[in-house]
Protein backbone atom coordinates (compact mmCIF):
# COMPACT_ATOMS: atom_id res chain seq x y z
CA UNK A 1 0.00 0.00 0.00
CA UNK A 2 1.05 3.31 -0.97
CA UNK A 3 0.00 5.76 2.19
CA UNK A 4 -1.93 3.32 4.35
CA UNK A 5 -4.75 5.73 3.92
CA UNK A 6 -8.43 3.79 4.86
CA UNK A 7 -11.83 5.68 3.76
CA UNK A 8 -14.06 4.57 7.08
CA UNK A 9 -17.60 4.47 7.11
CA UNK A 10 -20.14 3.79 10.18
CA UNK A 11 -23.87 3.80 10.44
CA UNK A 12 -24.37 1.37 13.33
CA UNK A 13 -26.70 3.69 14.95
CA UNK A 14 -27.99 7.13 14.55
CA UNK A 15 -25.03 8.64 13.17
CA UNK A 16 -23.77 9.15 10.35
CA UNK A 17 -19.94 9.02 10.06
CA UNK A 18 -16.82 8.94 7.33
CA UNK A 19 -13.20 9.46 7.97
CA UNK A 20 -9.72 8.86 6.74
CA UNK A 21 -7.23 8.17 8.86
CA UNK A 22 -3.79 7.01 8.23
CA UNK A 23 -1.69 4.14 8.75
CA UNK A 24 -4.30 3.97 11.79
CA UNK A 25 -3.18 6.77 13.71
CA UNK A 26 -3.13 9.83 11.91
CA UNK A 27 -6.68 11.84 11.57
CA UNK A 28 -7.16 13.45 8.30
CA UNK A 29 -10.76 13.60 8.49
CA UNK A 30 -13.91 12.76 10.62
CA UNK A 31 -17.24 14.00 9.85
CA UNK A 32 -20.02 13.04 11.90
CA UNK A 33 -23.77 13.52 11.18
CA UNK A 34 -25.78 13.86 13.76
CA UNK A 35 -29.41 12.69 13.59
CA UNK A 36 -30.74 14.35 17.17
CA UNK A 37 -33.54 15.90 15.58
CA UNK A 38 -34.75 13.41 13.96
CA UNK A 39 -35.05 11.25 17.15
CA UNK A 40 -35.57 13.57 20.02
CA UNK A 41 -39.36 14.10 19.48
CA UNK A 42 -39.74 10.57 20.24
CA UNK A 43 -36.91 10.50 23.29
CA UNK A 44 -34.92 7.74 21.60
CA UNK A 45 -33.83 6.01 18.09
CA UNK A 46 -36.60 5.13 15.70
CA UNK A 47 -34.60 2.31 13.45
CA UNK A 48 -37.16 2.74 10.18
CA UNK A 49 -36.13 6.36 10.72
CA UNK A 50 -32.45 6.02 11.58
CA UNK A 51 -32.23 3.81 8.17
CA UNK A 52 -33.95 6.88 5.97
CA UNK A 53 -31.68 9.75 7.48
CA UNK A 54 -28.55 7.27 6.77
CA UNK A 55 -29.61 7.38 3.00
CA UNK A 56 -29.71 11.25 2.78
CA UNK A 57 -26.61 11.86 4.85
CA UNK A 58 -23.61 8.79 3.49
CA UNK A 59 -23.00 10.58 0.18
CA UNK A 60 -22.35 13.99 1.27
CA UNK A 61 -20.72 12.49 4.56
CA UNK A 62 -18.30 10.56 2.91
CA UNK A 63 -17.73 13.48 -0.17
CA UNK A 64 -17.26 16.14 2.85
CA UNK A 65 -14.62 13.84 4.81
CA UNK A 66 -12.41 12.92 1.73
CA UNK A 67 -12.70 16.94 1.10
CA UNK A 68 -11.33 17.62 4.91
CA UNK A 69 -8.59 15.04 4.10
CA UNK A 70 -7.55 16.50 0.98
CA UNK A 71 -8.36 13.40 -0.73
CA UNK A 72 -10.42 11.76 -3.12
CA UNK A 73 -12.16 8.56 -4.50
CA UNK A 74 -8.99 7.13 -6.17
CA UNK A 75 -6.62 7.94 -4.02
CA UNK A 76 -7.52 5.99 -0.76
CA UNK A 77 -5.91 2.47 -0.39
CA UNK A 78 -8.76 1.04 1.42
CA UNK A 79 -12.28 1.24 2.15
CA UNK A 80 -13.40 0.19 6.30
CA UNK A 81 -16.94 -0.40 6.87
CA UNK A 82 -19.05 -1.72 10.11
CA UNK A 83 -20.51 -4.55 9.54
CA UNK A 84 -21.85 -4.96 13.14
CA UNK A 85 -23.11 -4.97 15.99
CA UNK A 86 -25.84 -2.14 15.32
CA UNK A 87 -29.31 -1.67 13.77
CA UNK A 88 -29.70 -3.95 10.41
CA UNK A 89 -31.40 -1.50 8.63
CA UNK A 90 -28.81 1.61 9.46
CA UNK A 91 -25.73 -1.20 9.03
CA UNK A 92 -27.42 -1.99 5.50
CA UNK A 93 -26.42 1.47 4.46
CA UNK A 94 -23.17 2.05 5.41
CA UNK A 95 -22.15 -1.61 4.03
CA UNK A 96 -24.08 -1.64 0.94
CA UNK A 97 -22.30 1.84 0.03
CA UNK A 98 -18.97 0.79 0.95
CA UNK A 99 -19.52 -2.67 -1.37
CA UNK A 100 -20.34 -0.65 -3.93
CA UNK A 101 -17.15 2.19 -3.41
CA UNK A 102 -15.28 -0.96 -3.74
CA UNK A 103 -16.45 -2.79 -6.48
CA UNK A 104 -16.36 0.52 -8.64
CA UNK A 105 -13.18 1.67 -7.76
CA UNK A 106 -11.27 -1.87 -7.52
CA UNK A 107 -10.30 -1.36 -3.67
CA UNK A 108 -9.73 -3.37 -0.57
CA UNK A 109 -12.63 -3.52 1.78
CA UNK A 110 -12.16 -4.08 5.48
CA UNK A 111 -15.15 -5.26 7.72
CA UNK A 112 -14.99 -4.26 11.51
CA UNK A 113 -16.97 -4.96 14.56
CA UNK A 114 -18.41 -1.72 15.79
CA UNK A 115 -17.12 -2.47 18.81
CA UNK A 116 -13.15 -3.22 18.20
CA UNK A 117 -13.94 0.27 16.81
CA UNK A 118 -14.39 1.73 19.81
CA UNK A 119 -11.35 -0.23 21.61
CA UNK A 120 -8.99 0.99 18.84
CA UNK A 121 -9.87 5.12 19.31
CA UNK A 122 -8.21 4.54 22.54
CA UNK A 123 -5.22 3.10 20.58
CA UNK A 124 -5.68 5.92 18.05
CA UNK A 125 -5.09 8.91 20.34
CA UNK A 126 -2.46 6.64 22.00
CA UNK A 127 -0.48 6.90 19.36
CA UNK A 128 -1.11 10.27 18.20
CA UNK A 129 0.14 11.52 21.64
CA UNK A 130 3.56 9.51 21.08
CA UNK A 131 2.36 7.09 24.50
CA UNK A 132 4.77 4.61 25.76
CA UNK A 133 3.97 0.65 25.78
CA UNK A 134 0.82 -0.61 26.77
CA UNK A 135 0.98 -4.06 28.87
CA UNK A 136 -1.04 -6.45 28.08
CA UNK A 137 -3.72 -8.09 28.63
CA UNK A 138 -5.79 -4.91 28.16
CA UNK A 139 -9.34 -5.08 29.84
CA UNK A 140 -11.76 -2.91 27.78
CA UNK A 141 -15.21 -1.62 28.99
CA UNK A 142 -16.97 -0.58 25.77
CA UNK A 143 -20.18 1.32 27.64
CA UNK A 144 -22.35 2.57 25.42
CA UNK A 145 -25.66 3.21 24.24
CA UNK A 146 -26.29 -0.35 23.39
CA UNK A 147 -23.69 -2.13 24.34
CA UNK A 148 -21.96 -3.14 28.21
CA UNK A 149 -19.07 -5.28 27.79
CA UNK A 150 -15.92 -6.34 29.41
CA UNK A 151 -13.43 -7.89 27.10
CA UNK A 152 -9.73 -9.01 27.65
CA UNK A 153 -7.82 -8.10 24.40
CA UNK A 154 -4.85 -9.53 23.51
CA UNK A 155 -2.25 -8.27 20.93
CA UNK A 156 0.03 -10.61 18.26
CA UNK A 157 1.54 -8.85 16.03
CA UNK A 158 -0.23 -6.90 13.91
CA UNK A 159 -3.55 -8.80 14.71
CA UNK A 160 -6.02 -8.63 17.88
CA UNK A 161 -7.68 -11.31 19.94
CA UNK A 162 -10.96 -10.35 22.05
CA UNK A 163 -12.32 -12.88 24.97
CA UNK A 164 -15.86 -11.44 26.27
CA UNK A 165 -15.76 -11.87 30.12
CA UNK A 166 -19.05 -9.49 31.22
CA UNK A 167 -21.46 -8.21 29.11
CA UNK A 168 -25.29 -6.66 30.05
CA UNK A 169 -27.92 -9.08 30.89
CA UNK A 170 -30.63 -6.49 29.81
CA UNK A 171 -30.68 -2.90 29.34
CA UNK A 172 -27.14 -1.03 28.39
CA UNK A 173 -25.78 1.36 31.05
CA UNK A 174 -26.15 3.97 28.13
CA UNK A 175 -29.51 2.81 27.43
CA UNK A 176 -30.28 3.41 30.87
CA UNK A 177 -29.09 6.73 31.36
CA UNK A 178 -31.39 7.83 28.56
CA UNK A 179 -34.41 5.87 29.62
CA UNK A 180 -34.45 7.55 33.02
CA UNK A 181 -33.49 10.70 31.29
CA UNK A 182 -36.45 10.60 29.55
CA UNK A 183 -38.78 9.42 32.60
CA UNK A 184 -37.61 12.67 34.33
CA UNK A 185 -38.47 14.74 30.96
CA UNK A 186 -35.05 15.73 30.64
CA UNK A 187 -34.27 15.39 26.96
CA UNK A 188 -32.43 13.07 24.44
CA UNK A 189 -29.89 12.11 24.44
CA UNK A 190 -30.18 11.42 28.23
CA UNK A 191 -26.26 10.55 29.02
CA UNK A 192 -24.73 14.39 28.79
CA UNK A 193 -27.90 15.83 30.30
CA UNK A 194 -28.01 14.00 33.40
CA UNK A 195 -23.95 14.29 33.36
CA UNK A 196 -24.55 17.80 33.46
CA UNK A 197 -27.16 18.25 36.06
CA UNK A 198 -25.42 15.61 38.74
CA UNK A 199 -22.93 17.53 40.61
CA UNK A 200 -26.01 19.76 41.22
CA UNK A 201 -27.58 17.14 43.19
CA UNK A 202 -26.86 15.47 46.70
CA UNK A 203 -25.29 11.59 45.29
CA UNK A 204 -26.41 10.22 48.74
CA UNK A 205 -30.05 11.56 48.46
CA UNK A 206 -31.76 8.24 47.34
CA UNK A 207 -30.63 4.78 48.03
CA UNK A 208 -30.17 2.30 44.89
CA UNK A 209 -28.89 -1.43 44.76
CA UNK A 210 -27.98 -2.59 42.11
CA UNK A 211 -28.48 -6.37 40.48
CA UNK A 212 -26.20 -8.86 41.82
CA UNK A 213 -25.56 -11.51 39.22
CA UNK A 214 -24.58 -14.68 40.60
CA UNK A 215 -26.35 -17.68 37.88
CA UNK A 216 -25.19 -17.18 34.67
CA UNK A 217 -27.46 -16.58 31.67
CA UNK A 218 -29.10 -18.64 29.54
CA UNK A 219 -28.07 -16.67 26.66
CA UNK A 220 -24.08 -17.76 27.72
CA UNK A 221 -25.66 -21.85 28.69
CA UNK A 222 -26.40 -21.68 24.97
CA UNK A 223 -22.82 -20.53 24.31
CA UNK A 224 -21.41 -23.66 25.95
CA UNK A 225 -19.08 -22.16 28.60
CA UNK A 226 -19.07 -23.85 31.46
CA UNK A 227 -20.65 -23.30 34.28
CA UNK A 228 -17.83 -23.22 36.89
CA UNK A 229 -16.11 -20.72 34.49
CA UNK A 230 -19.35 -19.40 34.27
CA UNK A 231 -20.26 -18.20 37.81
CA UNK A 232 -16.07 -17.65 39.05
CA UNK A 233 -14.57 -15.64 35.62
CA UNK A 234 -17.54 -13.54 33.91
CA UNK A 235 -18.69 -9.91 35.79
CA UNK A 236 -22.22 -9.22 33.87
CA UNK A 237 -24.53 -6.61 34.23
CA UNK A 238 -28.08 -5.50 34.83
CA UNK A 239 -29.63 -2.22 34.64
CA UNK A 240 -33.63 -2.67 33.96
CA UNK A 241 -33.71 -3.10 37.86
CA UNK A 242 -32.70 0.76 38.38
CA UNK A 243 -34.79 2.22 36.15
CA UNK A 244 -37.31 0.30 37.63
CA UNK A 245 -36.83 1.72 40.81
CA UNK A 246 -36.47 5.32 39.63
CA UNK A 247 -39.91 4.83 38.35
CA UNK A 248 -41.03 3.84 41.75
CA UNK A 249 -39.85 6.76 43.21
CA UNK A 250 -41.20 8.94 40.65
CA UNK A 251 -44.59 7.74 40.98
CA UNK A 252 -44.26 7.43 44.91
CA UNK A 253 -43.15 11.11 45.52
CA UNK A 254 -45.35 12.88 43.03
CA UNK A 255 -43.21 14.08 40.84
CA UNK A 256 -45.29 14.01 37.65
CA UNK A 257 -46.49 17.14 37.65
CA UNK A 258 -42.55 18.48 37.51
CA UNK A 259 -41.72 15.88 34.39
CA UNK A 260 -44.79 17.47 32.54
CA UNK A 261 -42.83 20.88 32.98
CA UNK A 262 -40.23 19.71 31.75
CA UNK A 263 -41.26 17.94 28.44
CA UNK A 264 -43.04 21.31 27.57
CA UNK A 265 -39.19 22.49 26.57
CA UNK A 266 -38.87 19.60 24.01
CA UNK A 267 -42.39 20.21 22.55
CA UNK A 268 -41.19 22.12 20.01
CA UNK A 269 -38.64 19.95 18.67
CA UNK A 270 -35.53 22.43 19.25
CA UNK A 271 -32.76 21.88 22.25
CA UNK A 272 -33.73 23.85 25.11
CA UNK A 273 -30.23 25.11 26.72
CA UNK A 274 -28.65 23.74 29.52
CA UNK A 275 -29.81 26.62 31.84
CA UNK A 276 -33.40 26.26 30.92
CA UNK A 277 -33.40 22.34 31.65
CA UNK A 278 -31.21 23.55 34.51
CA UNK A 279 -34.55 25.65 35.70
CA UNK A 280 -37.06 23.44 35.45
CA UNK A 281 -35.23 21.17 38.22
CA UNK A 282 -36.38 21.13 41.50
CA UNK A 283 -33.88 19.45 44.40
CA UNK A 284 -35.67 16.27 44.67
CA UNK A 285 -35.27 15.78 41.04
CA UNK A 286 -31.33 16.61 40.92
CA UNK A 287 -30.98 14.47 43.87
CA UNK A 288 -32.37 12.00 41.67
CA UNK A 289 -30.56 12.02 38.97
CA UNK A 290 -26.73 12.85 41.19
CA UNK A 291 -27.82 9.60 43.32
CA UNK A 292 -28.50 7.23 39.66
CA UNK A 293 -25.70 8.40 37.93
CA UNK A 294 -23.92 7.44 41.85
CA UNK A 295 -25.23 4.29 41.49
CA UNK A 296 -24.33 4.14 37.55
CA UNK A 297 -20.72 4.48 38.50
CA UNK A 298 -20.15 2.90 41.23
CA UNK A 299 -21.33 -0.23 39.51
CA UNK A 300 -19.54 0.18 36.45
CA UNK A 301 -16.03 0.52 38.22
CA UNK A 302 -16.94 -2.01 40.84
CA UNK A 303 -17.02 -4.58 38.60
CA UNK A 304 -14.37 -3.73 36.12
CA UNK A 305 -11.82 -3.20 38.81
CA UNK A 306 -13.20 -7.20 40.20
CA UNK A 307 -12.48 -8.25 37.01
CA UNK A 308 -9.48 -6.57 36.41
CA UNK A 309 -8.08 -8.04 39.91
CA UNK A 310 -9.52 -11.63 39.13
CA UNK A 311 -7.44 -11.37 35.65
CA UNK A 312 -4.50 -9.93 36.99
CA UNK A 313 -4.35 -7.04 34.38
CA UNK A 314 -2.03 -3.98 34.41
CA UNK A 315 -4.04 -1.81 32.27
CA UNK A 316 -7.41 -0.70 31.51
CA UNK A 317 -9.52 0.76 28.32
CA UNK A 318 -12.52 2.81 29.26
CA UNK A 319 -14.56 3.75 25.90
CA UNK A 320 -17.89 4.54 24.16
CA UNK A 321 -20.13 6.61 24.48
CA UNK A 322 -20.73 6.67 28.10
CA UNK A 323 -16.85 6.97 28.63
CA UNK A 324 -17.42 11.19 28.14
CA UNK A 325 -19.64 10.66 31.36
CA UNK A 326 -17.20 12.88 33.62
CA UNK A 327 -18.02 11.25 36.98
CA UNK A 328 -17.44 7.93 35.16
CA UNK A 329 -13.60 8.85 34.15
CA UNK A 330 -12.84 10.51 37.21
CA UNK A 331 -14.06 7.68 39.46
CA UNK A 332 -12.11 5.33 37.16
CA UNK A 333 -9.02 7.57 37.62
CA UNK A 334 -9.23 7.49 41.02
CA UNK A 335 -9.76 3.61 41.65
CA UNK A 336 -7.23 2.69 39.00
CA UNK A 337 -4.58 4.95 40.89
CA UNK A 338 -5.62 3.15 43.84
CA UNK A 339 -5.19 -0.17 42.27
CA UNK A 340 -1.68 0.57 40.58
CA UNK A 341 -3.11 0.19 37.16
CA UNK A 342 -3.01 2.39 33.86
CA UNK A 343 -6.21 3.34 32.25
CA UNK A 344 -6.88 5.59 29.29
CA UNK A 345 -10.02 6.75 27.36
CA UNK A 346 -10.33 8.53 23.99
CA UNK A 347 -11.56 11.78 23.67
CA UNK A 348 -14.86 12.74 24.15
CA UNK A 349 -15.40 13.37 20.31
CA UNK A 350 -14.01 9.61 19.78
CA UNK A 351 -15.75 8.40 22.40
CA UNK A 352 -19.35 8.64 20.90
CA UNK A 353 -19.90 6.68 17.43
CA UNK A 354 -17.27 7.64 14.77
CA UNK A 355 -16.11 6.77 11.88
CA UNK A 356 -12.19 7.49 12.57
CA UNK A 357 -12.42 4.70 15.05
CA UNK A 358 -13.37 2.20 12.29
CA UNK A 359 -11.02 2.64 9.75
CA UNK A 360 -7.91 2.43 12.51
CA UNK A 361 -9.13 -0.85 13.64
CA UNK A 362 -9.04 -1.40 10.18
CA UNK A 363 -5.37 -1.04 9.70
CA UNK A 364 -4.23 -3.90 11.53
CA UNK A 365 -6.58 -5.91 8.39
CA UNK A 366 -4.87 -3.56 5.89
CA UNK A 367 -1.26 -4.79 6.95
CA UNK A 368 -2.48 -8.55 7.14
CA UNK A 369 -4.20 -8.39 3.71
CA UNK A 370 -7.55 -9.64 5.67
CA UNK A 371 -9.57 -8.27 3.00
CA UNK A 372 -13.99 -9.04 2.96
CA UNK A 373 -15.44 -10.56 -0.33
CA UNK A 374 -18.54 -8.46 -1.73
CA UNK A 375 -20.88 -11.55 -0.68
CA UNK A 376 -20.61 -10.45 3.54
CA UNK A 377 -23.76 -9.01 4.74
CA UNK A 378 -24.41 -6.83 7.84
CA UNK A 379 -24.75 -8.43 11.20
CA UNK A 380 -26.68 -6.85 13.49
CA UNK A 381 -25.33 -9.42 16.64
CA UNK A 382 -22.30 -9.67 15.33
CA UNK A 383 -19.45 -11.34 18.18
CA UNK A 384 -16.26 -9.39 18.81
CA UNK A 385 -13.79 -12.64 18.68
Amino acid sequence: MTGDFILGIETSCDETGAAVVRAGEQVLSNVVFSQYVTHQPFGGVVPELASREHLRAILPVVREALKEAGKDYASVDAIAVTQGPGLAGSLLVGVSYAKALAWALSKPLITVNHLEGHIHAVLLEHRQQGGGEICFPVLALVVSGGHTHLYLAERKGDSWTYQNIGHTRDDAAGEAFDKVAKLLGLGYPGGPIIDRLAPLGDPRAVKFGLTQIKHPSRENRKRGIPKGELAQDRFDFSYSGIKTAVLRYVETHQMKPGIAERQKLFAAGARPQSDAIRAACDRQTLDLVASFQRAMVEDLVGKTLAAARAREVETLFVTGGVAANTELRSAFERAAAEEGLAVYFPSRPLSTDNAAMIAAAAYPKLLARDFADLEFSADASLQLK
